[in-house]
């Protein structure tokens, strides 16, 4: 498990650079615009999709199929119970595309009703297009779950990676002479290579794909009965998106972008380093699950992880925003502008990586006790303070209100599912809580002060000697606050890192 952990962390950290390698020459060729907003709100009608069947789907089949292949002896026989769950999800989305994309125009007023008429007809020809993907998208997840469940993961790590190739050579080469309809029928491309990264590995497996319509089947009906809690928390992250970007619609040319951008750059250091240093902790977790003090001792040093290397990266990106898009999206099209209401949204967003990666802990501790329904709950909950807050905060803040509105909501899920946690399961140590909290909120105030004052040596400088500058003294200053106040979050990360690498030499 622990190898198996190491090889998707690195292969997955390899596709999500390449990934935002490619926003930036998407950035680079079109800006901030009517296209670009038009493609993404296309896209995101695509991604509710997906949210609503495939991903809870290809979720729910991972406990049948993995118990079926730990049964096996041989080559593998075939999953009955799999086939007819593909087969239903294919059937059932195919539809869903082919409807969607008949009724483009009512759907392109609910979801972007402040576009008008000549932005609202492009959204509407390349939702029509990335819409060809969706049965692409939905095999390539379901198929995943079925080779993981064989301890087979390194292609679906990979399959990102030629996703990102096609999209880069969609926006650098096909871009400037197709417009941004090349970035939709990029999309339709790699994800069809994306699937086809998943039949080397069936191959190997020997595993036989046959439709079927037995509904009858036990383990299908095990897998119906998994959808409905999976599919309520993967879809209300979209819907939350959907709604930012009905709301964004309305404001000027270009917000959706930015706002999209802006989130990318907070998820990008979640994804890179908080997903890899908690790597070992969902499985000790899991073993810890009826042992309530070593549960609480395992859920703090995760907590201290996050805040301890999550607080000073909220405090580069609030105080060098500016210069964080300039220089991962300043290029090309994407002129000095775009770079401020881009920047604007990072700045209200930052909060939300912190509260995001704290959330990750507790709803895995949640998780781990066997209680799903919390996290469901509270998601539920944080998705109408999204809504509300965007339909209150966007017209009154623009971007910034948006973006401010999914930070609240973040916090809250973060305060909640602790809250749950800590009463139904005492999986919290309160004295332990406080004083991290109390000790990350000293150091970030100082570490922002000192940012503030190192920036203004440096200001008419290249924007990546600010970044540095400002990233090095915010660094610095945390670090020596932690070792001054003995805090025991000192050696954390130094002792997860370590861990990981001992998994990975064993």
């Amino acid at each position: 498990m622990s190898r198996a952990a190491v090889l998707v962390t690195g292969l997955t950290a390899f596709s999500v650079i390449l990934g935002f390698g490619r926003d930036i020459v998407i950035a680079a060729v079109f800006g901030a615009g009517a296209g670009l907003d038009a493609y993404l709100v296309a896209q995101g009608l695509m991604n509710v999709v997906l949210a609503l069947i495939a991903d809870a789907m290809a979720r729910s089949v991972t406990p049948v199929t993995a118990r079926q292949a730990a049964e096996e002896t041989g080559k593998c026989q075939g999953h009955r119970s799999f086939n007819v769950a593909l087969t239903v999800t294919m059937v059932i989305l195919g539809l869903i595309a082919v409807l969607a994309g008949i009724f483009t125009g009512p759907v392109t007023a609910v979801i972007a009703p402040g576009f008008g008429p000549e932005q609202t007809a492009i959204t509407e020809h390349l939702m029509r297009i990335v819409l060809l993907a969706t049965v692409f998208i939905a095999g390539t997840n379901l198929i995943a779950s079925l080779v993981q469940a064989h301890g087979r993961f390194a292609w679906s790590a990979l399959e990102g990676v030629p996703f990102n190739i096609v999209m880069i050579a969609a926006a650098g080469l096909f871009g400037p002479v197709y417009g941004i309809e090349a970035l939709a029928w990029g999309f339709v491309i790699g994800s069809a290579l994306r699937l086809s990264f998943q039949i080397p590995p069936l191959r190997t497996l020997g595993t036989k794909l046959r439709p079927s319509f037995d509904l009858k089947d036990p383990g299908f009906r095990e897998i119906a009965r998994l959808a409905p809690p999976m599919l309520v928390g993967t879809a209300l992250t979209n819907v939350n998106t959907m709604v930012d970007r009905a709301v964004a619609s309305s404001l000027d040319e270009g917000s959706i972008t930015a706002l999209s951008y802006g989130w990318r750059l907070v998820h990008l250091p979640e994804t890179l380093l908080i997903a890899s240093l908690l790597v070992p902790l969902y499985p000790a977790l899991s073993a810890s699950a009826k042992n309530a003090p070593e549960l609480r001792r395992l859920v703090g040093r995760g907590l201290s992880v996050t805040v301890t290397v999550l607080t000073p990266m909220c405090v580069v990106l609030a105080v060098g925003a500016v210069s964080v898009v300039d220089l991962a999206f300043g290029y090309g099209a994407f002129d000095d502008t775009q770079v401020a209401v881009t920047a604007t949204a990072l700045l209200w967003y930052t909060p939300a990586l912190l509260a995001l990666g704290c959330r990750q802990v507790i709803v895995r501790a949640s998780y781990a006790v066997g209680d799903s329904r919390s996290p469901v709950t509270i998601a539920i909950i944080a998705m109408v303070i999204n809504v509300v807050g965007d339909i209150v905060l966007g017209p009154l803040m623009g971007v910034a209100g948006i973006a401010l509105a999914t930070t609240l909501s973040f916090i809250f899920a973060a305060v909640g599912n602790g809250w749950l946690l800590y009463r139904r399961h005492h999986g919290l140590e309160p004295g332990m809580l406080r004083g991290l909290v109390v000790r990350a909120v000293l150091l970030a105030a100082i570490a922002t002060v000192g940012a503030l004052a190192l920036q203004t040596f440096v200001v008419d400088l290249p924007a990546f000697v600010i970044l540095a500058t400002i990233t090095a003294g915010v660094f610095a200053i945390y670090l020596l606050g932690l070792l001054f106040m003995r805090a025991p979050e000192r050696t954390v990360v130094t002792e997860m890192i370590g861990a990981m690498r001992r998994k990975k030499r064993g």
